[in-house]
């Protein structure tokens, strides 16, 4: 495709600046349209595995990421009882022998400021903040970008990477239909230095229980640790992840967990919570000169650790694609058709999840040995995740 080809992307998320870094290292004119006024530090940690670093790496900041990331030797299962600990998969080394990338944990803030900054050094201009993008109208040479205040942009094509609540799907496919899943999560950050050194280890853990489970990882070079509790409750269906609610609050969820799981609730500096929210994965994703990406046509819960992952991988085939093939429609008909089986199984995949990690026979000490003994065995987790970290958007069929 030619170069004078102008692309405009509605949203400077993970997936929206990793799509502009990669169009504009491939030399395109590019315009990322970001609604909030200034770049903020929100959510918390990712997980960034050898897919996700596949990625980073051809967009020439994995180096800049290893410097403000941890680097986990391992990932473990633990039960919500007891403690009991299995091993689920080796990381660090092992990763990059077997995937050919490292797997990392870092918190978004840093990512998203790393990505930001990579996109400003390509191209100054390149991002416009206090721009909330509402909808557009297509014509045969393009696309008119409507804002919220009343002005207008024109592109040649548009990239509707503005999230879960994404206006540009409503634009395109008219409202989703979100489903709340009847799981509320709690997520927050607890200083290392708080902790006692059994609770430092540099490996991720997810603790599971019968009717909820606890994701836990080191950030920041191991300065900080993630915490992320999913109970299952009807009572709370607000989908923000801004909304505080109290350690004590927190701590009366895991009633009854382990003694590690509420020493780290206690210390978290402000626990926030919000309602996981499923929706379909859609069968289009593109009409024209207009196509989705990340969040806004294949939201995941958070059950696989691959929501970040598939929004830098859209990003990189999004602008090979736009790379190769001349006309946009064409380019972006590519691009889905490169994505959609993957990211939906991924989808479909992260929901299984939550029913293995929430199984009610994990209520009795005997019987959830045998469970994790079966579900985790090494056999099933290769098959769970080695076809994830295994794939390169770098090398992927377009």
């Amino acid at each position: 495709m030619s170069k004078q080809v102008s692309i405009a992307i509605a949203g400077a998320g993970i997936g929206g600046l990793a799509a502009a870094l990669a169009l504009l290292k491939r030399g395109f004119d590019v315009r990322v349209y970001e609604q909030a006024p200034t770049l903020a530090e929100i959510g918390a940690g990712l997980q960034i595995s050898a897919n996700g670093t596949d990625v980073l790496e051809q967009l020439g900041v994995l180096d800049r990421v290893k410097q403000i990331a941890c680097e986990p030797t391992g990932k473990q299962i633990r039960l919500w009882s007891t403690g009991q600990a299995w091993n689920l998969f080796d990381l660090g080394a092992t990763s990059v022998e077997r995937y050919g990338h490292p797997y990392l944990m870092i918190h978004r803030a840093d990512l998203h400021r790393l990505l930001f900054e990579a996109v400003h050094e390509e191209a100054s201009g390149a991002i416009k903040t206090n721009a909330r993008c509402t909808g557009f109208h297509q014509c045969d040479d393009g696309v008119t970008l409507l804002f919220a205040d009343g002005s207008t942009s024109t592109a040649n094509v548009l990239v509707g990477a503005d999230g879960v609540h994404s206006a540009m799907r409503q634009a395109l496919f008219g409202p989703d239909r979100p489903q709340f899943t009847g799981c509320m999560a709690w997520r927050g950050l607890v200083p290392m230095e708080r902790l006692p050194a059994r609770l430092r280890a540099p490996v991720g853990t997810n603790w599971v229980g019968p009717g909820g489970h606890v994701v836990m990882y080191p950030l920041r070079r191991g300065e900080i640790l993630n915490f992320v509790g999913i109970v299952e409750r009807d009572d709370w269906k607000g989908e923000s992840w801004t909304d505080a609610g109290t350690r004590e609050e927190c701590a009366a969820d895991f009633k009854g967990w382990h003694s590690d799981i509420h020493e780290i609730i206690q210390n978290i500096e402000t626990p926030y919570k919000w309602a996981l929210i499923g929706r379909d994965p859609l069968t289009r994703w593109s009409n024209g000169c207009v196509t989705l990406l990340g969040d806004a046509c294949h939201p995941t819960l958070p059950f696989l650790a691959q929501g970040a992952n598939m929004a830098l991988e859209d990003g990189l085939v999004l602008a090979r694609c736009l790379e190769k093939y001349d006309a946009p429609s064409a380019a972006l008909q590519h691009y889905e058709a490169a994505r959609i089986e993957r990211t939906t199984k991924i989808v479909r995949g992260s929901a299984e999840n939550a029913k293995r990690f929430h199984n009610p026979t994990l209520a009795e000490a005997a019987g959830a040995k045998d469970y994790v003994d079966r579900e985790w065995q090494e056999d099933r987790v290769k098959a769970r995740y080695d076809w994830l970290f295994k794939y390169s958007a770098v090398r992927a069929a377009i």
